[in-house]
């Protein structure tokens, strides 16, 4: 049996030495570093108000969610995930509560400055994200919190500064003061000079009459910029409408493609005219080609005046109904027939376009029709109709006259000229209705007005029925009739 001892067995042999000298070995692997110092570790741990950051000290560092970015009010998780390896800076080795706090946005901003500086020397160029809009301009993530003015964002003044919130944009550094931690850039001057030779060979290119397509970069009282591909360009306000506008927001806003008209180009001041509404119909020239005389249109009463009433027939569009076409007697004032702001249907008599001008006849609409007559021509009523030489109706594609049907293959265009039907049709619904109001107060209209009513026969109410109107319209045709009977589910 093997002795027995009270001599335990070695299994350890210290080579360290004394006490004193394990406890400097353990210092030794633990990192020096005072209040200040710029420090590299590995995130362990991420929470939603601070970071645990392992730099090799005897704790782990933390980080406050204030200290990670630049940025205010940022969620941790959005910054940093863990095992990322970051710099950070030393804020105090140790706190109230014995902790080593940590700033990654301090050290972000201590690198940034060097490199800022250098930047600054070097008359060079920074890039950044716009992270704010604040009173008076944007705050641009250079690595550091740099003030771009509203005044130098753009070639020109700027008004709403949200849309370049989260743009990465380039500028250069106007002001640099580290005590005051004072930066402030200037995108303005980096267009100009960045723009300079692209903007001279692109005016030289930019002829008058020209269409070019754009975006609309920025909106003023007077107009709006339209960014024709690095060069803006302006819209008057009377550029933008054919009618009447009080503020350019009622037509374009910015972000909006728009398709402009060369109104002029100033080489010498670098500035482009541009017409947004040249590129568009004019509604005159829409309303003439649309409608054409003896046409029934509806309308509301603008103004009214000694010799007449306006009625506006399309937005923007007025037209005259002179005193003598109000109704079928002598009209000493005007109101005693129409209100303003009312619905009326009038004729259309006639359309001067070169002048801008168009007579209408509320008289001659109601006689176009007896409210007890079922005679409906669509023509009358805005319907497009064509016809032959000889004044035939021309039926739409896709219509047998012979057969009273639509072909196989054709429903497209079955569908349109049914709505168009239909549209038609419900206006002079309207227009019969109106018509008997009409009838009902004609004798308080006269009366008000100073005058008996004229004794009118009923037959003479309406000059208007499929045996005294001149060839060529939707209404003498048999086999039309037949095919309004099938719209009208007869």
């Amino acid at each position: 049996m093997a002795e027995n001892n009270n001599e335990v067995a070695k299994v350890a042999i210290n080579d360290i030495g004394t006490e004193e000298d394990f406890i400097k070995a353990v210092d030794s692997t633990i990192k020096n570093f005072d209040d200040g110092d710029l420090v590299e570790g590995t995130v362990v741990k991420v929470d939603h108000d601070e970071v645990l950051l392992d730099i090799g000290y005897k704790t782990e560092g933390v980080i406050p969610s204030r200290e990670l970015s630049i940025k205010k009010d940022v969620d941790p998780d959005e910054v940093v995930e863990v095992g990322d390896t970051i710099e950070a800076l030393v804020v105090t080795k140790e706190d109230k509560e014995g902790r080593l706090i940590l700033s990654k946005k301090r050290a972000q901003y201590e690198r940034a400055w060097g490199d800022i500086e250098k930047i600054k020397e070097a008359d060079g160029v920074v890039e950044g994200t716009v992270i704010e809009a604040v009173k008076g301009g944007l705050i641009v993530d250079i690595g550091l919190r740099g003030f771009l003015p509203a005044s130098l964002v753009e070639m020109r003044r700027v008004r709403d500064l949200s849309p370049y919130i989260g743009q990465k944009i380039k500028a250069k550094i106007l002001e640099l003061d580290k005590n005051r931690n004072n930066v402030v850039l200037s995108r303005r001057q980096y267009l100009e000079e960045t723009q300079s030779e692209v903007r001279e060979t692109f005016l030289s290119q930019l002829k008058k009459g020209q269409i070019r397509e754009g975006v609309v970069s920025s909106i003023v009282n007077f107009g709006a910029f339209v960014d024709l591909g690095g060069v803006d360009g302006l819209i008057h306000v009377s550029e933008l409408s054919w009618k009447h506008i009080d503020h350019p927001s009622e037509v374009v806003k910015v972000g909006d493609k728009v398709t402009v008209e060369v109104l002029d180009v100033d080489l010498d001041r670098e500035r482009i005219s541009l017409s947004l509404k040249a590129t568009q119909e004019d509604p005159w020239q829409r309303f003439a080609r649309t409608h054409v005389p003896g046409q029934i249109v509806k309308g509301k009463v603008t103004k009214i005046v000694q010799f007449g009433v306006f009625i506006s027939v399309e937005d923007g569009i007025e037209g005259l109904v002179h005193i003598s076409e109000l109704a079928n007697r002598h009209v000493e004032n005007p109101e005693t027939v129409v209100k303003p702001g009312e619905e009326v249907f009038v004729k259309v008599i006639d359309v001067d376009l070169d002048r801008r001008r168009i007579s209408l006849s509320l008289k001659q609409a109601n006689d176009s029709v007896d409210p007890a007559s079922e005679d409906f021509d669509p023509a009358l009523y805005g319907m497009p109709a064509e016809y032959d030489e000889q004044g035939n109706y021309k039926y739409p594609e896709g219509f047998d006259p012979a057969t009273n049907e639509w072909i196989a293959g054709y429903e497209k265009q079955r569908e349109e000229w049914e709505s168009q039907y239909a549209t038609a049709h419900d206006l002079w619904e309207q227009h019969k209705e109106f018509v008997a109001k009409e009838l009902e107060n004609a004798e308080a209209s006269a009366a008000e007005d100073g005058q008996a009513p004229k004794e009118e026969k009923v037959e003479e109410v309406s000059n208007y029925s499929s045996d005294n109107t001149s060839n060529g319209t939707l209404a003498d045709s048999e086999q039309l009739a037949a095919l309004r009977d099938q719209l009208l589910g007869k």
